[in-house]
């Protein structure tokens, strides 16, 4: 059933990147599965026939042989097909580093667990495109939470201390001495968790609108037995507004803000005249041209938005809504102008997906 002046082979392109699209939703989904059911830590400790592996995970064969056959024609796992129906499969230093070690910073399968939550969302989104009003991060729950974490944790714990604070002018030393810090938009608490364990002098305060996330971080809190560190609602108890921080830190989560110039003012209030906000922001370029020519994840990057950052950031009426790449260098810069800032620095950071600046009055 053809149309006049379709061209055929444009048609057949388009539909084989349609599927494509539809193939790593399916497969992101395995993945998620693959997580959640210890599937990969099982691989990684050797090689396995899918019976092997069905019975180290303590998992039905075939249901195990067939997310083996996705993981491989996905190319996420090796597979040796010399002996038909006895496949090997096996994982490399890279998958292993990708999808089994939580401690690497390169582990990713943080940001599939909470896949289905994720996607869960999207019925409510329909009214959201018509209202303009979006929901905030605690519609997706609890594992919403801990997949923010799981997705974080290993970069920040191996990096925050040993790379990013001293980049930083004159930070670590303060830190060192004793300094008040604030970490908004604390999540869970990794950076506020790990900057006090690190720097015991100091006093540490993660601020958070998540329950989920403020419940998360005290429980790992109670776990550590810090008592240099505290975590609070920022509506309940709110930033100092005295001038009396020496360091402000905001990680990821600016653009997710329904009020981001009003939080920048906050910052400036708190911080003496010599204080730093440091602001890590996803990289992102002015214009959407730039964004889709350079950036070989734009796509997953505004996709993501719509289901996460834009839909927090407008979650009340009139929100700011700048959204996953909408804080990018100029756009920070200007937010810290406004605020009364007068130096800012993007930091020689290197990180696949985020900038880093330093701030100060």
């Amino acid at each position: 059933m053809g149309q006049p002046g379709l061209d055929t082979e444009a048609l057949q392109g388009l539909s084989l990147t349609l599927f494509s699209k539809m193939e790593g939703a399916v497969t992101a989904t395995l993945i998620h599965l693959g997580g959640q059911l210890g599937l990969y830590r099982a691989l990684a400790a050797a090689p396995a026939t899918s019976e092997e592996l069905a019975e180290r995970a303590g998992l039905h064969e075939r249901w195990v042989r067939e997310w083996l056959y996705n993981q491989a024609a996905a190319h996420l796992i090796d597979v040796d097909t010399s002996v038909p129906g006895r496949e090997k499969f096996s994982m490399g230093p890279e998958a292993v580093a990708v999808l089994a070690d939580e401690h690497h910073p390169a582990f990713g399968l943080g940001w599939f667990h909470s896949l289905p939550a994720t996607v869960a969302v999207a019925p409510r989104l329909v009214e959201s495109f018509r209202t303009g009003v979006g929901h905030s991060y605690d519609v997706f729950g609890e594992s919403g939470a801990l997949g923010i974490e799981m997705s974080l944790k290993a970069w920040n714990e191996a990096n925050v201390v040993s790379v990013v604070l001293p980049a930083l002018d004159g930070v670590v030393e303060l830190l060192t001495e004793g300094a008040a810090v604030a970490d908004i938009g604390c999540g869970t608490g990794t950076v506020a968790l790990t900057v006090a364990k690190a720097f015991p002098k100091s006093r540490v305060v993660g601020y958070d609108i998540s329950q989920y996330a403020i419940d998360r971080a005290k429980e790992r809190l109670a776990e550590q037995g810090l008592d240099n560190v505290a975590f609070s609602d920022p509506r309940v108890d709110p930033l100092p507004n005295d001038g009396s921080l020496d360091l402000v830190c905001t990680f990821d989560c600016m653009h997710d803000m329904t009020r981001p110039f009003d939080v920048a003012a906050a910052i400036r209030r708190s911080l003496s005249d010599n204080g730093t906000w440091l602001m890590v922001e996803i990289k992102g370029l002015p214009t959407f041209a730039e964004n889709a020519a350079l950036n070989p994840m734009a796509s997953l990057l505004y996709g993501a938005s719509v289901l996460t950052c834009l839909s927090s950031a407008m979650s009340e009426p009139d929100g700011a809504g700048f959204g996953t790449l909408g804080m990018h260098q100029d756009a920070a810069r200007g937010l810290a102008e406004r605020a009364g800032f007068t130096r800012f620095r993007r930091l020689a950071i290197d990180h696949p997906a985020n900038a880093f600046y330093q701030i100060r009055p």
